[in-house]
């Protein structure tokens, strides 16, 4: 078990550097180009204080309108922005938002008045350029970036007093049924990011982690509304939400409208969740084809077979990694200790366990797993018990403990990462992933109502696992058992598709993952030629070999370009998404000839939208950073803090973190004793084991 020795010396540190920091009276503002020299770089994104500054609009973003509509398995999205400027300067505003980290962003226009500006795809660089030139000559201008695959930065230049700019975006991705129910998805805040003074210092920070945050409590000023449009083509078994109340409108039994129950309840402070199931235990294993001008596409769906018995299954190996840091604070960590203890309460104990807690550092359960036995199973819920959320978040030094534990022989090691996922090193994370492949499979847990879903799918895409997200403490028991049949049913293995008369090429996945129950696999290609032949699919189950063929005339036809754009980010999202040969130069090329192609959004293209009219002959205007809501349930703990210039405000502080560094000292002792207590004796004190009911009573509070 690793001591705290480490954590000890990082405390005193960050205490020193708070005390520093104090008594250098830095004041937040809302301008991007703030001077750099008085930033503190360790900090998370910090709290927005209002600009004082006359005439000036801190909150250009008036309202968010989000239209989807969703046939079968397609979703288009469309969102409208709208920007205003009630003051009287002029500005230029940047704003931070969110999307599923599937989605296909291939549409954009400005409007300003009547005047309607059809944005283009350009060069990452390219557009910055122009961008950068329309501002400084006075002209309006929007450009929409990529800072990774689910969070993009909107930028407006000169924005005149009076001002009202609508910019629409259109995208599109596609929903993968799991357990049999289709959730789509719509993140709406992107949570704040732990930056890591090691990533920091290297100094490839992204900017956009350092955008401000509204206060805890404080009420945002724009509006969000949302309306989904519901076309399933069979009949609709269930429609719900998790996140918010909505009412849903049937057409029939086939179609629906959903909107949020109360548009006055702001939506915009966690992710839009929207789940439905369609009638039927089955999906039926099905082909589409669409023919275009130039190319030629086709999306095909394989629905696993039935599960496997249980006692086919062989022992397997879980390590759990438990994120315990400042922004688990709450409803996150409540929730996970409950989560753990489900999901090792019901390990078979033929199957062997590990346990690593992580915040600044990393605390391990045993050098070893061991067997899942009812002893092990109350010393690691023991374990677990005290922790409260505090310190950063080290996903990486864990993660690499958890990779290096000594194998057991002849049993497949599953890693299961539980996080909110609030860092902003991601690469990393994603390359000791990479690296480790032949060691383990690779599963996450995203716990809040904002997570980083970049993070969190990404650990299981790479790691050829599945991720799950659980978003209020009801979800919890039903997403535990939902990951133990999971990943005990491995129902289909060595898949293999083949293709007789029907010519294919750039077929994506390249390498078939293990087919799990209820959750199909889709492959996205190219063909040539008459839609003819058959498809072959091959595999190995619990009971033998499996066969299916398909006849490719017997296929669904569409006309639209929505399989290419599928299949345009299916490609991307491979070659570029979780630290994928990013830094090849072939690679970029690639993904930037594929974005120009397709006009959509890549890591290396933008769009972007000039109006070719000087509105700002004199150049002048204020960057304005608009501020972002914190997550709903998201502690303070997951920001840094910039100190105002209130008078005795710093003195106050400066107190306040001497008494928190020797109240940080106390506890770590105290930790120290009852941790080990809990390893020898499987209890904490006299406080007993772990109670499942006590954890879901403090997370429902």
């Amino acid at each position: 078990m690793k001591q705290y020795n480490k954590g000890n010396k990082r405390s005193r540190l960050l205490c020193i550097l708070l005390v520093c920091l104090l008594f250098m009276n830095q004041v937040p503002v809302v301008h991007a180009e703030e001077d750099e020299e008085n930033e503190d770089k360790t900090c998370s994104p910090y709290f927005y204080v209002e600009s004082k500054e006359p005439g000036l609009d801190s909150f250009p973003l008036k309202s968010t309108d989000v239209n989807v509509s969703i046939e079968g398995m397609i979703a288009d999205t469309y969102v409208v922005q709208t920007y205003a400027n009630e003051g009287s300067q002029p500005i230029n505003a940047s704003y931070v938002f969110p999307a599923s980290t599937k989605v296909t962003v291939h549409g954009m226009q400005m409007l300003i008045g009547n005047q309607i500006v059809k944005a283009v795809i350009k060069e990452k660089e390219e557009a910055k350029e122009e961008f950068e030139e329309a501002k400084s000559e006075g002209k309006s201008a929007s450009m929409l970036s990529e800072e990774r695959a689910n969070v993009f930065t909107m930028d407006v230049a000169n924005i005149m007093p009076g001002d009202q700019v609508r910019i629409e975006l259109h995208y599109t991705e596609m929903i993968i049924p799991s357990e049999g129910i289709y959730q789509f998805v719509y993140p709406t805040v992107v949570g704040p990011r732990y930056v890591s003074p090691e990533l920091d210092d290297t100094g490839t920070r992204e900017e956009w982690t350092g955008m401000p945050y509204l206060a805890n409590g404080s009420a945002p000023s724009d509006q969000y509304r949302i309306h989904v449009s519901v076309s399933a083509g069979v009949p609709i078994a269930e429609l719900t939400s998790s996140s918010h109340e909505i009412q849903v409108v049937s057409k029939d039994d086939t179609m629906a409208d959903v909107s949020l129950k109360n548009p006055a309840d702001y939506a915009g402070n966690r992710d839009f969740i929207l789940n439905y199931k369609l009638t039927g235990e089955q999906i039926s294993t099905g082909l589409i084809t669409s023919k275009g001008e130039k190319e030629n596409f086709f999306m095909l769906m394989v629905q696993p077979p039935e599960r496997c018995e249980v006692e086919e299954i062989p022992p397997r190996e879980y390590i759990f990694v438990l994120d315990v840091s400042g922004s688990m604070e709450g409803f996150p960590l409540e929730t996970a200790k409950g989560l753990i203890y489900n999901l090792v309460s019901g390990l078979r104990e033929t199957d062997c366990f590990n346990l690593i807690l992580f915040s600044g550092t990393a605390l391990k359960m045993a050098e070893r797993s061991v067997p899942a036995t009812q002893e092990n199973i109350n010393k690691a819920a023991c374990l677990i018990k005290e922790q409260s959320g505090t310190g950063g978040t080290e996903l990486a030094e864990a993660l690499q403990d958890a990779v290096h534990t000594p194998a057991m022989p002849n049993i497949s090691r599953n890693i299961v990462i539980i996080s909110d996922g609030y860092i902003s090193g991601e690469k990393e994370i994603f390359k000791i992933i990479n690296d480790n492949m032949e060691r383990a499979d690779f599963f996450s847990f995203g716990i809040g109502d904002a997570v980083n879903r970049y993070l969190i799918e990404g650990i299981a895409s790479i790691g050829q696992g599945e991720p799950f997200i659980v978003t209020d403490t009801g979800e919890a028991a039903r997403t535990a058992e939902q990951f133990r049949t999971y990943i005990q049913s491995p129902v289909m293995t060595n898949i293999k598709v083949s293709f007789d008369g029907f010519d294919t090429y750039d077929v994506e996945p390249a390498v078939l993952p293990t087919l799990y129950a209820k959750k199909p696999i889709v492959l996205l290609g190219k063909w040539k030629g008459e839609a003819a032949g058959t498809i072959q699919i091959e595999g190995i189950t619990g009971k033998g070999k499996y066969s299916e063929t398909i006849n490719v005339a017997d296929a669904v036809t569409r006309d639209n370009d929505t399989i290419g754009y599928l299949w345009a980010r299916k490609r991307v999202e491979r070659l570029t998404d979780y630290g994928h040969g990013t830094d090849s130069p072939s690679v970029q090329k690639e993904v930037t000839q594929i974005g120009l192609d397709y006009h959509m959004i890549t890591p290396y293209t933008s769009f972007i939208a000039v109006l070719d009219v000087v509105r700002n002959p004199e150049g002048s205007a204020t960057d304005v950073d608009q501020p972002l809501p914190l997550p709903l349930e998201v502690s303070e703990l997951a920001l840094g803090y910039r100190v105002g210039s209130e008078p005795g405000s710093v003195w106050f502080l400066g107190i306040l973190v001497l008494i928190l560094f020797i109240g940080r000292i106390y506890w770590q002792r105290r930790q120290r004793s009852k941790i080990t207590a809990c390893l020898v004796t499987g209890t904490m004190g006299d406080e007993g084991a772990y109670d499942q009911n006590t954890v879901e009573s403090k997370a429902t509070k």
